[in-house]
């Protein structure tokens, strides 16, 4: 530090950090900290390109420990990542010739997770599947080696969007790699003729789609509901409309869709706080084209 100085040792260190790697920030977890710090200065990847290997080949496989759907133990899965097919995919054996589910890349997101998944190394990886998502939880006992995971899963989608989006530039197109969501607890939500009691569901905002679900490790959600902005008709309030009753956690926020109203309630102030700031923020960016077929797809949901 004294005979470079900070400038000089990181054009040396993050000489070749590649667009798609993940640079974490202060407020993400442990692992991926760690990992970094390793990977730049302990293996010094970003100077030696070779290293890169086994998130930039655009093909990896191996073993992850995977929650399972049913009765919540962690099992020995193998995973292949293809780049070629444009996909991730499992096995429930190794010798499988059928995958138990593919996960196309261009639908895919994976966040760090662990004190959901009660591993420091937890990973939860989101898809879509008829338009629904869906919830895998994996770890591995190597902190490299599903932080190479996922770098690898923002490897390929940075291909896949350099191919469907031509001109766009590496700036545009990092943001879109994979998300951490934008708030996630509990509330209580009522059904859509808001006469029955409220129910305690954990929820998740994930950019537009507010989902719910009974347990935080619930492999699919109860429900979805689509947030759309205010110029489309979409209004976040706090409290709840004077005639609402059957909740039992007392700070209530109503959302107003072009459709129907949709009533949560908070068991502290400081959560209800967080939630309207988390679905303002939502609200009040303008919506982009795609989405809006998305918001179509849910206003005919069956």
């Amino acid at each position: 530090m004294a005979s470079h100085g900070n400038e000089a040792a990181r054009a040396t260190f993050e000489s070749k950090v590649p667009p798609f790697y993940y640079r974490p920030t202060f407020s993400d977890c442990q692992l991926l900290r760690e990992q970094w710090i390793r990977a730049k200065y302990e293996r010094q990847e970003f100077i030696l390109v070779e290293k890169q290997e086994p998130y930039s080949a655009g093909y990896r496989e191996g073993i992850l420990w995977k929650r399972g759907r049913d009765n919540g133990q962690f099992l020995s899965r193998k995973f292949v990542l293809t780049e070629r097919e444009g996909a991730l995919k499992y096995f429930n054996k190794n010798d499988a010739k059928e995958p138990k589910a593919v996960m196309k890349i261009e639908h895919l997101n994976a966040t760090f997770q662990p004190a959901k998944i009660g591993h420091p190394h937890g990973l939860q990886v989101t898809y879509l599947k008829d338009n629904s998502t869906r919830n895998i939880f994996i770890y591995h006992e190597d902190g490299k080696e599903i932080v190479d995971w996922f770098n690898a899963l923002r490897a390929a989608r940075f291909h896949y969007l350099q191919v469907a989006f031509p001109g766009a530039s590496n700036a545009d197109l990092v943001p879109k790699l994979s998300r951490n969501y934008l708030k996630e607890g509990y509330m209580e939500k009522t059904g859509p003729k808001q006469t029955e009691g409220f129910r305690k569901r954990w929820f998740t905002m994930d950019d537009r789609r507010l989902m719910y679900f009974k347990d935080p490790l619930d492999a699919f959600a109860r429900g979805e509901v689509f947030i759309g902005s205010k110029e489309s008709g979409y209004t976040v309030l706090e409290g709840l409309p004077s005639s609402t009753q059957g909740h039992h956690w007392p700070h209530g926020i109503t959302i107003v869709t072009p459709d129907r109203k949709f009533l949560f309630t908070c068991e502290t102030e400081l959560d209800q706080r967080e939630w309207v700031a988390a679905f303002q923020k939502v609200v009040d960016r303008p919506m982009l084209p795609q989405e809006y077929a998305v918001e179509a797809h849910f206003k005919h949901k069956p």
